[in-house]
């Protein structure tokens, strides 16, 4: 019998199970496990698992200034605060970037209480320990409630890491192979409308596929309607990050008249039911971001109709563990998903990529080039869109880039390295 247990890395070929002769003894269970990856058996077709210390964590607090200023309905900012994560493991180096920001709007979670909370409990949990896969670092913090950006940023590391140690692009980490990635691009609330019919312009002449634009109760109608006036058929979705409430959410259905691909997070981000009844009364599919905090949130918010497309951001889901069931939920309801965005550096855009060569990431994602955000980004070669709209994965083992020493050490405010 052959049993596909829901581990990307394990397939069961075989089992069976025999009762001790005792009554109420534990059964016990014979497995044949047989991984998708070859080189994880030995000769003798036995598992060998090759364990992975973790030597040392170093966190650093970064903060790097904006082409241009970014506005949503938080908000507006200037410059992206945010604390980057290097592991060292077997003499090899992974990188990840904590996406929690300076203020608590987006999530309760920001730099400060990433730092905390990192330094304090997540570290110490896995600072000298081995772990025979990185969804092992869970594990280690189950007792841990939320956090997920700073578990998160901890535990991409760890994936990259591991990629690095076996040779090979972390996508094929993840179960997947490299392939280009269609780039989307957020764009901010503007000053003026033809503000932003001029940004739009300039990002699609850039080669982007995908056009979305920040809305909030009256900047909704007008700016989608003067969009649609300029470009007319540009694949075109709108983004609220939960700027409205039930009552000023009727605003939202004349919108059905632009044929949008989505609006993103209308309501709050622990209101599924509401989403839910909202999604019954509009053509339009909304797509749950903010919502969506894990497999059990994905799983209720399509069993009650509450969205029709998922976002998928691993920070917002505490790794790259709960973001890979997320999308394996969501493919297997026949449900689209593509990956957002949250201002990141090289660093955290690499990752980004290569989780998306996943199968159900149908839809172009905020992965855009480096140089929208920052100039000069922390790694070196950026990240660009290529002119057919498309951004390649980064070559070579784990996310296949790192920062440039001297870039980190200037955007670098403070610093704290931990060894076992």
């Amino acid at each position: 019998m052959r049993i596909d247990c829901g581990l990307r890395d394990w397939i069961i070929e075989d089992w069976a199970f025999t009762p001790h002769a005792s009554i109420g003894q534990a059964m016990r269970f014979s497995i044949n496990l047989q991984r998708r990856d070859p080189e994880i058996l030995n000769a003798a077709g036995v598992v060998r698992l090759p364990g992975m210390r973790i030597d040392e964590v170093r966190l650093f607090d970064v903060r790097l200034p904006l082409v241009r200023p970014f506005e949503t309905s938080f908000g507006r900012i200037d410059a992206r605060e945010f604390v980057l994560v290097a592991v060292d493991a077997g003499g090899a180096t992974g990188w990840g970037e904590c996406v929690a920001d300076v203020d608590p709007f987006y999530s309760e979670e920001t730099t400060t209480t990433a730092w905390y909370v990192m330094t304090n409990v997540l570290v110490p949990a896995i600072l000298g320990r081995t772990l025979a896969h990185p969804r092992d670092a869970a594990a280690t913090w189950a007792r841990v409630r939320g956090h997920r950006m700073a578990k998160a940023a901890i535990e991409m590391a760890i994936w990259d890491v591991r990629a690095r140690l076996d040779g090979r692009p972390l996508c094929e980490l993840l179960g997947a192979a490299a392939r280009p990635i269609p780039a989307g691009v957020s764009i901010g609330i503007q000053p003026s409308l033809a503000a932003l019919v001029d940004r739009v312009g300039a990002e699609l002449a850039d080669g982007y596929r995908r056009i979305k634009i920040k809305i909030k109760p009256g900047w909704d109608r007008a700016p989608v309607e003067a969009i649609r006036a300029k470009f007319d058929r540009v694949p075109l979705m709108v983004d609220a990050n939960a700027a409205y409430t039930v009552a000023s959410a009727g605003a939202l259905a004349p919108l059905d008249a632009f044929d949008l691909m989505m609006i993103e997070q209308p309501l709050d981000y622990d209101d599924l039911v509401d989403h839910a009844r909202l999604q019954a009364s509009l053509r339009t599919p909304i797509c749950l971001d903010e919502s969506i905090t894990g497999p059990k949130a994905a799983t209720d918010a399509i069993g009650l109709g509450a969205c029709r497309i998922i976002n998928i951001k691993p920070g917002r889901m505490g790794g790259f563990g709960p973001s890979i069931a997320v999308h394996d939920i969501a493919r297997a309801h026949g449900m689209p998903v593509w990956h957002g965005g949250m201002l990141e550096s090289g660093i955290g855009r690499a990752h980004n990529l290569h989780l998306s060569t996943l199968p159900g990431f149908t839809l172009p994602g905020d992965v855009a080039a480096s140089r929208r955000y920052f100039v000069p980004d922390l790694i070196d070669p950026p990240i660009e869109v290529r002119k057919d709209g498309c951004i390649d994965v980064p070559p070579g083992p784990g996310i296949g880039v790192v920062p440039v020493e001297a870039r980190l050490a200037a955007a670098t405010q403070h610093s704290e390295r931990f060894s076992a």
